[in-house]
């Protein structure tokens, strides 16, 4: 079975400046794929470049053998492609539930009143906090709160597969494990296929199956979770020198 979504050789360039110098990676069907570097590695601009946020210099990206270049980003939602950003994004003006209900705009042709409910009732039952605040305004829920609403913003939508970006970003360690064991519980009881781009190396492949480092725009090594784990040169330089506990 061919992989659910993948980059052929994807070039993206800011201006003069190429950020990503042609990256290829597949995402299996029910997989987990950490995509991992450091800052200003392109790890935000390839997921940009797959969910048509930016246009590819060159280079193609296939979700289920389709070209992604067809379609505008407004479409991925109703082919079941979600993005949770970096940053959150959500509308801050907005209660929760009306962020909630944003997530699944694009897929209301393809729900009935009754199926974007039940959604809304999965993500509560995710995400108690949210259903308890669902009348608060977005921008004052606490940064893990507001992670949680991203998340949920995107799984209303029913999304075959979901583009995370730094979802720990700038979280105290207690709610980072939070947010893992909602990532790997989402993967395990939906059995959506996950993108994830992270700084937290140990986090991420301790969840992932496969995993691609990052390094100036280009791939510098790719392998199995547990192999990059216990790689010593790349946990030197990724890791912290410690080998990852699985």
């Amino acid at each position: 079975m061919p992989p659910i979504l993948v980059a052929e050789d994807v070039r993206v360039s800011y201006g003069a400046v190429e950020a990503l110098k042609g990256v290829s990676l597949s995402l299996e069907e029910g997989d987990i794929v950490a995509v991992l570097g450091a800052n200003g590695a392109g790890k935000t601009t390839l997921l940009k470049a797959i969910s048509r946020i930016l246009p590819l210099t060159s280079g193609v990206i296939k979700f289920r053998g389709e070209d992604m270049r067809k379609y505008p980003p407004f479409r991925l939602p109703s082919l079941g492609l979600a993005h949770v950003p970096e940053g959150r994004r959500i509308f801050s003006t907005l209660t929760v539930e009306e962020n909630l209900q944003l997530g699944n705009y694009g897929v209301r042709d393809k729900m009935t009143p009754q199926d974007a409910e039940r959604e809304m009732r999965r993500v509560y039952e995710l995400f108690p906090i949210l259903e308890e605040r669902k009348r608060q305004l977005a921008g004052t829920l606490s940064g893990g709160e507001q992670q949680m609403l991203a998340i949920g913003r995107a799984l209303v939508s029913r999304p075959q597969v979901m583009l995370l970006d730094e979802p720990s970003l700038g979280l105290a360690p207690l709610l980072v494990q939070e947010i893992f064991k909602v990532i790997e519980q989402i993967h395990r009881e939906r059995g959506v296929s996950i993108l994830l781009v992270e700084q937290n190396a140990r986090k991420s492949l301790n969840v992932a199956s496969y995993g691609y480092i990052l390094e100036t725009g280009k791939v510098h090594a790719e392998g199995k979770a547990k192999e990059l784990a216990s790689d010593p040169h790349l946990r030197a330089a990724y890791l912290g020198g410690a080998a990852i506990k699985r």
